[in-house]
């Protein structure tokens, strides 16, 4: 390969610099400090460069190759670099400021030893970069920077948290309690999908906060350490009351409501730096942010449920976003998707109000059309209304939203024609707030002074000006300036008369940037007018394409042209100041419509997905947490069902509350577990988010939460085995589940011996049965578990636990096995993972000898399967080496021991006594498994 070539085959930038700039740039590169999170570029006009440890991440990351390096400068003071070209730096920075949390990033301007920093971005605060970013694709979700300080005492910790969502321009506060773990804090990070979080540096060094700094990790967010000493409340309320609008008495209302997230608010203001630029004052609003608004995600549950879109998906319906995104606006209604999607609703009101818009849109065919229709010809305000308020000399963002203001009109006009149930309902959201925004005070005055003072003839030639007739000034300049161009052309004709050649044919009137206006003739007509040429005119050029000449009268003319056009555009750049000043106090009207068309724009997304589907989506009946059930009659994994070439089994859900609000499930891998349980979960975010589910009936008891164990996804690159991934995962959902919760866990226990695994598995399984008391639902391979069911059969206090299994069928002429995908009640005791090798085409040999040691090692009898009476159906009871009465005793009791050692103050324990304390809890264990056989295999 070239070495000259990037990977993709395009050639790579060459490095010019001579030996003294390169030594300038070298004494200035290694006096930079050091810091080893940020990726730093230097903007060489044409192309980029980076150097040292930067150049080669780039060019393993990016090129995949080394080849890509160059070396600045000989000797020991040579500095590895690798050249950029515009294109590819836009690909780099979109990954490293939206894809990762590990950078950040820097951006130098200047030559030879002096450059300045002009540009900085973290995946928090991308604001510098958006122009860059943004420019060819839609910006899908808002940066969030979240700052926290933390107390612990105990058990418990006090945490204040506050954020910042530069895009909305709003801040936000909270002060709530956590565990030892911070699934709290983890879930309001998932939330409000946060990109980089401050801590006090301190916290790195304490042992305490450890799971904090990996709950974050987990989340993908970017931590940044700042000094203890910007975490302060000082003239908090002062600095407030410059950068929120309205009056300032509410604010220090609400933040005499708090205390430890003063500090962290502090801190958050100092780092964005909100108070050195004027745009922000009076621009920002301030909340309480409530734990209890949004149903709470983990990191684990939003991977386990494929809610968001990742690098491996092999195409958008891969995820629940990628799915549910058909919004048509140019990035609002994908922002909000993403945000409805990381924060499901709680109350049944709200959600039914989401649900009924659905289901008008949904029975209207032309209202869909229609709003679609004029939606994706609106921009994104959002971040337009940002640009506006840096008050940027340029009239295309003014340009951009009065384009998009001018069909509202048609927006309400069919809102207003929909006649159908929820009329009302869609009258008092949008019709009655849209004809409110459009009064002759607000939009109506907006679109007006457009349309007085903007050029909207020249927008198509992609000239953004004021209007000649806007201004006396400016009048009287454009009238100056025409009168000039006519006696120009008069002087055109004069001379095309007098050297006796066609006008504009062979004497041609050119303006150019080095000599204004000239006339240009070609080298053969030159020859014809020679003589007059040198005797009355100026020839200025000969080259291949012509002679260029001027006479006294044409550039006295091109002065006064040039002088008239200074001030021309002087006073133009003076009156699109004012017209973008007076564009910026509308902002108001424009945050107000852009809430309610992002709104519009993701529930007609909804209806539309609803409608589009080979088997249409069903609206899901909802009630509250302490009420009702979940049952999904012939559900479906609405992601996996539009993959290509799927044909998709559906399935019921029945979790009823005392009959089999717990339910265990068992099965052959690949029989379809997994898939039934996370469709479970994802019909149940999909209905509290607002949405109609992929059901053919559908009743979901609201939940606080979903927690998820399924997989063990990246834990491996964080140093973290997969079997204590599991049990983190597990802790977080016997520490932060309640009974208003949706369990899902997949096969738990098998990353050790299966022994210990089972163990756990039970003690875990009681827990959430006899405790917890949520909602579960428990796919295994440990088929004792099934023994839960009879435990509780007769149980009063208990809210039903429920075995099923998936079917799977073996012809028994061949043994070949066959999954049939259908979830049924009952439990299957028979292990099919031989057959799930034959399946993945293990060798013959191998296949039997795994038989002949399955036969060794288990005693089969020919009872057939309670959960199937067909002969057919494989799946004889395992001799059981434990009766169930030694089962659930010895689980109690070995749960009973884990909690006593569980609860023992370690760390604040000397050794011996530790060891003392830990020998005791055996021996009593050890005594009491004299009489329980499941205890007496531990010893």
């Amino acid at each position: 390969m070239d070495t000259n070539q990037s990977p993709e085959g395009n050639k790579l930038p060459e490095l010019k610099l001579d030996a003294r700039q390169a030594q300038g740039f070298i004494s200035f590169f290694k006096k930079l400090p050091q810091e080893h999170r940020a990726v730093r570029f230097f903007d060489r006009k044409d192309y980029y460069t980076a150097h040292s440890e930067n150049a080669t991440f780039i060019a393993r990351t990016y090129y995949h190759t080394t080849t890509a390096l160059r070396q600045l400068g000989n000797g020991s003071d040579a500095l590895s670099s690798v050249s950029i070209s515009k294109s590819m730096f836009e690909t780099i920075l979109r990954d490293l400021l939206l894809e990762r949390s590990d950078h950040t990033v820097e951006l130098y301007e200047g030559s030879g030893s002096n450059w300045r920093l002009t540009k900085t971005g973290t995946p928090g605060n991308t604001g510098s970069f958006e122009d860059i970013l943004f420019a060819n694709n839609d910006m899908q979700e808002t940066p969030v920077i979240v700052s926290l300080l933390s107390i612990s005492r105990e058990n418990q910790c006090t945490v204040g948290l506050c954020f910042i969502d530069m895009t909305r321009r709003k801040l936000g506060i909270a002060e709530f309690l956590d565990d030892c773990q911070f699934t709290n804090v983890e879930s309001v990070l998932v939330a409000l999908g946060c990109k980089e979080c401050l801590v006090p540096i301190e916290s790195a060094k304490s042992v305490e906060l450890k799971p904090l700094h990996e709950a974050i990790s987990r989340c993908n967010v970017l931590l940044t350490d700042r000094k203890k000493s910007e975490f302060k409340s000082r003239d908090l309320v002062q600095d407030l009351g410059r950068i929120v609008r309205g009056s300032i008495e509410p604010v220090r209302d609400l933040l005499s409501n708090f205390d430890l997230a003063l500090g962290a608010l502090g801190a958050l203001i100092s780092y964005v730096d909100l108070l050195a630029d004027d745009s922000n004052y009076g621009s920002y609003s301030i909340e309480k942010y409530s734990l209890d608004w949004y149903m709470r995600l983990d990191s684990a549950a939003v991977r386990a449920l494929n809610v968001f879109e990742s690098k491996t998906d092999l195409n958008k319906n891969f995820s629940l976003f990628g799915l549910m995104n058909r919004t048509c606006t140019a990035g609002m209604g994908k922002r909000l998707l993403n945000r409805w999607l990381k924060q499901p609703l709680l109350d049944v009101n709200e959600i039914n109000c989401r649900l009924d818009l659905v289901q008008a849109f949904v029975e209207d065919a032309a209202i869909r059309q229609g709003l679609r229709q004029h939606l994706k010809r609106i921009s994104d305000i959002e971040r337009l209304i940002r640009v506006l308020q840096k008050k940027t000399c340029s009239l295309l963002p003014v340009i951009k939203l009065y384009q998009s203001a001018i069909r509202l009109p048609h927006i309400k006009d069919v809102l207003e024609n929909y006649q159908g149930q929820y009329s009302s309902l869609i009258n008092n959201k949008y019709v009655k707030p849209l004809k409110f925004w459009m009064q002759e005070d607000k939009l109506w005055k907006f679109t007006a002074l457009v349309e007085t003072a903007i050029d909207l003839d020249q927008i198509d030639n992609g000239e953004y000006l004021i209007s000649p007739s806007y201004g006396a000034e400016l009048c009287s300049l454009k009238n100056q300036l025409e009168e000039i161009e006519e006696q120009i052309t008069k002087l055109h004709k004069l001379t095309a008369n007098d050297l006796d050649l066609p006008i504009d044919k062979a004497l041609k009137l050119e303006k150019g940037t080095q000599y204004g206006h000239v006339f240009r003739i070609t080298k053969k007509e030159e020859q014809k007018v020679r003589k007059k040429l040198s005797g009355q005119y100026i020839v200025l050029e000969t080259r291949k394409d012509g002679v260029k000449f001027t006479n006294s009268k044409l550039k006295k003319l091109g002065d006064q042209y040039q002088k008239f056009l200074s001030e021309y555009m002087s006073c133009q750049k003076l009156m699109i100041e004012k017209v973008v000043s007076t564009s910026s106090s509308f902002l108001e009207v424009f945050e107000a419509i852009s809430g309610m068309l992002s709104e519009l724009d993701v529930l007609l997304s909804f209806a539309d997905l609803a409608t589009s589907c080979p088997v249409p989506y069903v609206r899901p009946e909802i009630t509250t947490s302490e009420q009702g059930d979940i049952i999904l009659e012939g559900s479906r994994h609405p992601c996996l069902e539009a993959q290509d070439e799927v044909n998709f089994i559906p399935n019921d859900c029945t979790l009823v509350r005392g009959k089999s609000w717990f339910q265990i499930i068992t099965g052959p891998n690949m029989g379809g577990k997994s898939t039934f349980i996370r469709q479970v979960g994802v019909n149940v975010l999909m209905a509290q988010v607002g949405c109609f589910v992929p059901c053919d009936r559908a009743t979901v008891s609201v939940r606080d939460c979903i927690f998820a164990r399924v997989g063990a996804g990246d834990c491996q690159l964080r140093g973290v085995s997969t079997f204590m991934q599991e049990m983190l995962e597990t802790a977080s959902i016997l520490k932060g589940a309640s009974e208003k919760s949706l369990v899902i866990i997949d096969e738990l226990g098998r990353g050790t011996s299966t022994y210990d695994g089972f163990g756990l598995a039970w003690a875990i399984c009681e827990h959430l049965v006899e405790v917890i008391k949520a909602p579960t639902l428990f796919a295994t391979h440990f088929h004792e578990l099934t023994a839960l069911e009879q435990k509780n059969e007769h149980d009063p206090r208990s809210l039903g636990v429920a075995n099923y299994h998936v079917k799977a069928h073996i012809d028994p002429s061949n043994k070949k096995l066959t999954m049939l995908y259908k979830v049924e009640p009952g439990a299957c005791d028979q292990s099919f993972g031989i057959h799930v090798a034959e399946f993945a085409n293990f060798p013959e040999e191998v296949i039997s000898l795994a038989k002949a040691k399955a036969e060794e090692l288990e005693d089969f009898s020919s009872t057939p399967l309670s959960c199937d009476d067909s002969k057919e159906e494989v799946g004889s009871k395992r001799k059981r080496i434990f009766s169930p009465e030694d089962l659930t005793s010895g689980a109690a009791r070995a749960r009973q021991f884990l909690e006593e050692f569980s609860a023992l103050p370690l760390d604040q324990m000397d050794l011996n006594v530790a060891l003392d304390h830990v020998a005791q809890l055996r021996s009593e264990l050890e005594k009491d498994a004299a009489t329980n056989p499941w205890l007496q295999q531990f010893f």
